[in-house]
C-alpha cells in the first residue's frame, strides 16, 4: 500500500472452496503488506458462524453490527441534486477526521435509468449519457449516519470498479466501449452518445470535478486498478470476453511522477500500455489463465508485457489488437489492489461455454500477486469449480462454499477481503494469502453482489455496497481479533 495509506483506503461465478498459499499477516503498526510470505501459524482466529439478520437484510458474525448510509432513491443528495443513484459499485474511504469519513462512490448505471446521477453543472462528461452513471461523495462517521452526499462526476457509463491514488483522489473506471454517435434504449427512453467512452477519470475527496477523460490509459472496458507506491506505474484490468480480456501495466513518460491533476494533463498517446504475458518453462505465452489451477499455488510464473499497438480503439478493441498466444487472457478480470511491493488481481470465474479455451480447467475464482520487483505473478487463491455454479442452486453449506470473487482490498492487517458476485448467496469474505478463507458477511435480501469493500484506515469500519437494492453499508465489530 502507498505510503499515505494512513489517509485513504478503497475496493478495488460459480461454487467452490477457498483454497491459498503464499501468505503473512504483517502488524497493523507496518500498515503495508507486500508480498505473499509462508503460511499464517496456528494462532489465527476464524471468524464465527453467520447470525441470520432479523431484518432480513444482512447476515453477520456474533458480535457484529451494521448501519445503512445510502439507500438508492431513498436516501437525498445535496443542495436539491435529487436522490442517491442506483448501482453502488466501486468505492474508496478517506479519513475526515474526527471519527468521519469520506467515501467516493461509482455508481454502474447504463444511460435512461430510473435512478442515473443526475448531470450537475461542472461535472457532465457526456451530456448525451442521461442518467447514467458517475461518483457521489458521502460524509458518514464510524456509526454509519448519513452526513451528505453530492455528484462529483455525472455523463459517464457503467463506472464499475477504479482504485484510490497515493496523493488522495479516487481514479473511476468506466467498464464500456460506446462510442461517440451510437445510440441507447433503456424503458422507452433513447438518446445519442455525444462522446467516446471507455475512459478513466480522477475524482477528488472535496468533490472538486474535473470531468476530462485519462486517454493514455486506453479506451476499453476498464474494471479496476492500482497505482505503484513510486507514481511511476499503473496497474488495470478489463472485464470482457469474446475474446476474454487483459491485464495492462501502463508506464508514466521518462521523468514523470504521478500526482494530483497530472494524468489528465497527459497527453493521449503519453506513455506506454502494455498487456501481461505470463511465460511458461519452455519460454511460450499462456494463452489463458485458466490453464493454471491449484496445483500451481504460490509457484512464481515470470511476467512480460507487450505494448499496446492502438490504445484508443479507434478501428478495433484493444484485447483484439493481439493474436491468440500473444498475450495472456482471463475471463472477468476484475479487483485490482496494489501494495508497497505489488498488486492483486482476481479473476472472478471461467467455466461456461466461450469462457476458457476447451482443454483448460473450469474455476469459480483465483487471486493472483504480482511481483514489482520479481516480475513473477503467483496463484495465491483458488475456488474450484462446483456444479452448483451452473445450475444455480443452493450449496449445502451456504456459508462454506464461496464463487465468483469480485471486487478486492487489503485490510490494515495485511489480509485480503473480497466481494462475492456469484450464484446463490453473496458473501463478503475474508482471504488469508497462506490460510483459509470465511464468510464474514451475506445477502439476506436478494442475490444481488456485494461491491467495493473498502476499510477505514483506523481499521474501525469495513464499508461495502450492496448493489442490488442499491445500499451502502457501514460494518462496525471486533475486526481486529479476526483479521490482526
Amino acid at each position: 500500500m502507498p505510503s499515505s495509506r494512513r489517509t485513504f483506503l478503497a475496493g478495488g461465478a460459480a461454487a467452490g472452496v477457498g483454497l491459498a498459499v503464499a501468505g503473512g499477516l504483517p502488524s497493523l503498526a507496518q500498515a503495508h503488506p507486500g508480498r505473499p510470505r509462508p503460511p499464517v501459524g496456528a494462532g489465527h482466529v476464524p471468524f464465527p458462524p453467520l447470525v441470520d439478520d432479523p431484518k432480513g437484510i444482512l447476515a453477520l458474525p456474533k458480535g457484529f453490527s451494521y448501519t445503512i448510509v445510502t439507500r438508492a432513491g431513498v436516501t437525498r443528495l445535496d443542495h436539491g441534486q435529487g436522490v442517491t443513484p442506483a448501482d453502488h459499485d466501486g468505492m474508496a474511504v478517506y479519513d475526515a477526521g474526527n471519527g468521519r469519513y469520506t467515501l467516493i462512490q461509482n455508481h454502474e448505471i447504463d444511460p435512461g435509468a430510473e435512478f442515473g446521477v443526475p448531470h450537475v453543472k461542472g461535472t457532465v462528461y457526456d451530456p448525451g449519457a442521461v442518467d447514467a452513471g458517475g461518483c457521489t461523495v458521502i460524509r458518514t462517521d464510524r456509526a454509519g449516519r448519513n452526513l451528505g452526499e453530492f455528484v462529483a462526476l455525472s455523463g459517464t457509463v457503467a463506472n464499475c470498479a477504479g482504485g484510490p491514488t497515493p496523493w488522495g483522489t479516487w481514479l473511476t473506471c468506466e467498464e464500456t466501449e460506446d462510442r461517440a454517435g451510437d445510440t441507447w434504449e433503456e424503458d422507452g427512453r433513447t438518446g445519442v452518445f455525444k462522446k467516446d467512452h471507455g475512459y478513466v477519470f480522477e475524482v477528488r475527496s472535496d468533490g472538486g470535478a474535473d470531468p476530462t477523460p485519462i486517454k493514455c490509459l486506453g479506451r476499453y472496458s476498464h474494471e479496476a486498478l492500482a497505482v505503484d507506491k513510486d507514481r511511476t506505474k499503473i496497474y488495470l484490468s478489463e472485464d470482457a470476453d469474446e475474446p476474454n480480456g487483459l491485464f495492462y501495466r501502463w508506464t508514466a513518460p521518462h521523468g514523470v511522477r504521478l500526482g494530483p491533476g497530472v494524468l489528465t494533463r497527459l497527453a493521449p498517446n503519453a506513455g506506454v500500455l502494455a498487456a501481461m504475458q505470463i511465460i511458461m518453462d519452455d519460454g511460450s505465452v499462456l494463452p489463458d489463465v485458466a490453464y493454471l489451477t491449484s496445483a500451481q499455488l504460490g509457484r512464481p510464473f515470470p511476467v512480460r508485457w507487450i505494448e499496446v499497438p492502438d490504445r484508443d480503439a479507434r478501428t478495433t478493441p484493444v484485447r483484439e489488437q493481439f493474436a491468440d498466444g500473444q498475450v495472456t487472457r482471463g475471463r472477468k478480470f476484475e479487483g485490482v489492489w496494489g501494495t508497497d511491493e505489488g498488486v492483486y488481481v482476481v479473476n472472478s470465474y471461467a467455466w461456461d461455454e466461450g469462457d476458457l479455451p476447451a482443454d483448460a480447467a473450469p474455476h469459480d475464482g483465483m487471486v493472483w500477486f504480482y511481483d514489482y520487483r520479481a516480475q513473477t505473478i503467483q496463484l495465491v487463491t483458488y475456488f474450484p469449480h462446483q456444479t452448483q455454479s451452473e445450475e444455480g442452486t443452493a450449496v449445502k453449506y451456504n456459508d462454506l462454499t464461496f464463487d465468483g470473487p469480485d471486487n478486492v482490498t487489503v485490510t490494515p492487517w495485511g489480509s485480503l477481503v473480497l466481494a462475492e458476485d456469484g450464484s446463490g448467496a453473496s458473501h463478503v469474505l475474508s482471504s488469508i494469502p497462506g490460510g483459509p478463507t470465511y464468510a464474514i458477511a451475506r445477502n439476506q435480501l436478494n442475490d444481488s453482489e456485494f461491491c467495493g469493500p473498502t476499510f477505514s484506515a483506523d481499521g474501525k469500519v469495513l464499508f461495502v455496497n450492496m448493489q442490488d437494492p442499491g445500499l451502502t453499508l457501514a460494518i462496525t465489530g471486533p475486526w481486529e481479533k479476526y483479521l490482526g
